[in-house]
């Protein structure tokens, strides 16, 4: 039996204010997170409207997915899973089970692979079919697939176009920074995440021809005496006005569509911080739905379709 559909599967994000709360409570749950950190970050929800834009970017990924498979003659529908808010993996798998589904290519929608990500994503998908006591469809995942054209071809895209906002005369003094959510020193010892985003950050600025660029992490949490990667964005860019850096282009590739940790942490406190060291600072968009990207999508479905047609 070939594949029938496609889920994607993404963390999930508060769509009104009155969704913040439960939505923070949700992802802290188990997590020993103070109450005054939800209140903290509740706050800076309100400070981009109260709401995260990354269920609706998704949905116009699914909806652009699915119209791109259709081109290829695999018109198979294309449904939307997450981790922490609705549409919950449960319901979602649930949904397709009753609408016939019984095999699913499954697509990871986090660039960089930790346990945070892709691990637990994997693993929420395995207990909501064991919740649901196999009334759900198989879920097998397409490969990582950070370093494909199609991601690091819209990433380049996305830089190119913020590079154009600054004067040709600064381009070649002006400093491209990649950044990802950071992690715990111990969870990224086991995983491939910072490999995978220097390999990132390497592809695109060879491709763009610009030879100065460096890696930073955004969005730290939980114990401040624990170990987490660095550098942090907000410790960069002052060492980056020491160096007499004046431009700097922010690309955020460790997510792919805008969110709190786009709008907020980078948006206003990071452009903040910039702003206080004397750096012009220019924000790369996420990936959201450039074709390129989407592109690389149906790639990737295509090539797990194909690949057990031909087993079977």
């Amino acid at each position: 039996m070939s594949y029938d559909a496609v889920l994607l599967i993404a963390f999930g994000g508060p769509t009104t204010p009155k969704e913040v709360r439960p939505f923070l409570e949700s992802v802290a749950r188990g997590r020993n997170i103070p109450p005054e950190r939800l209140a903290q970050v509740e706050q800076n929800y309100a400070q981009i409207g109260g709401r995260s834009p990354l269920l609706e970017l998704t949905q116009k990924q699914a909806h652009r997915l699915r119209w791109e498979l259709a081109s290829r003659d695999l018109p198979l529908p294309v449904y939307i899973g997450m981790r922490n808010w609705f549409p919950w993996i449960s319901d979602t798998l649930r949904q397709m089970w009753q609408d016939g589904v019984r095999r699913a290519v499954g697509v990871i929608l986090s660039p960089l692979r930790s346990t945070a990500s892709w691990d637990r994503y994997m693993a929420d998908v395995q207990a909501a079919g064991q919740q649901l006591e196999g009334s759900c469809p198989e879920v097998e995942y397409v490969p990582p697939w950070s370093t494909q054209p199609g991601f690091t071809d819209a990433v380049a895209c996305r830089v190119a176009q913020a590079l154009l906002t600054i004067a040709h005369e600064r381009w070649e003094r002006t400093e491209l920074v990649f950044t990802a959510h950071s992690l715990p020193l111990e969870m990224a010892a086991d995983a491939p995440y910072e490999r995978e985003l220097l390999d990132v950050a390497r592809t695109v600025a060879t491709r763009l021809g610009h030879a100065r660029f460096h890696l930073a992490y955004q969005s730290r949490s939980g114990n401040p005496q624990e170990p987490w990667l660095e550098p942090d964005i907000n410790a960069l860019l002052p060492a980056l006005a020491q160096q007499g850096s004046t431009d700097v282009v922010v690309a955020p590739v460790g997510f792919v569509c805008d969110n709190v940790e786009v709008l907020y942490d980078l948006d206003i406190v990071a452009r903040r911080t910039a702003a206080e060291v004397g750096v012009n600072f220019v924000r790369a968009q996420t990936v959201n739905d450039h074709p390129a990207f989407i592109g690389m999508l149906a790639d990737l479905v295509c090539e797990a379709f194909h690949a057990v047609a031909e087993r079977e």
